[in-house]
């Protein structure tokens, strides 16, 4: 199994730097950008929450530290 692994290991990098130069020429259509935009609208939307999140949790553990260091 481990032999699999390796072997594909080597082969994948391989066939990726076999690629003709011109692949990275040709022009992006209007929909590849549409398709990216799209992506990096569902991400910004994913992140919105996240650091909403973060900064509550924050905000939560400071608080109960200092409730606790006054009932002392």
């Amino acid at each position: 199994m481990k032999a699999i692994t390796t072997i594909m290991g080597i082969i994948a990098p391989a066939m990726a730097l076999a690629a003709s130069e011109t692949a990275g020429t040709e022009d992006s259509g209007i929909f590849v950008w549409i398709f990216l935009g799209f992506f990096a609208l569902i991400i910004v939307g994913q992140l919105v929450p996240a650091v909403m999140l973060i900064t509550g949790l924050v905000k939560g553990i400071t608080s109960k530290k200092e409730a606790k260091s006054e009932t002392k």
